[in-house]
């Protein structure tokens, strides 16, 4: 069995999802997640906000050896997406050791911006 690399704990500070895009693209972030482990990694995702309580226990299942890059937009709890327009943090656990990465297009202007970051590992 292979145990895989990375953190079982991870932290994204800076997340915004624009109201409105700008041209053909639509603004969008993702939580790009590698699994190198043999067993599937079971993540539990909390939104944290800077003026209401955070959205917690967002579940997904990334398959052994595999990636899986998560929209942002598309995490919900009790239905309710991630409000868009509004500052929030991002924070994701494993059973087992993964790799966290965040990227987001910014499609807000005629000359699109494209960023990513490796996340906060916590040991």
């Amino acid at each position: 069995m292979h145990k895989g690399a990375g953190a079982t704990h991870w932290f994204i500070p800076d997340g915004y999802i624009p109201e409105k895009s700008s041209g053909s693209l639509t603004s969008h972030e993702s939580v790009c997640v590698l699994n190198s482990s043999s067993e599937d990694a079971q993540l539990v995702f909390t939104i944290f906000f800077e003026d209401r309580e955070p959205m917690e226990d967002i579940f997904v299942v990334v398959p052994g050896r595999r990636t899986k890059h998560i929209r942002t937009s598309t995490l919900t709890k009790d239905g309710e997406p991630i409000p868009v327009g509004v500052p929030y943090a991002i924070e994701v656990r494993s059973d087992v050791p993964v790799i966290v990465q965040y990227s987001r297009l910014d499609a807000t202007q005629a000359e699109n911006a494209l960023m990513s970051v490796v996340g906060y590992a916590v040991q």
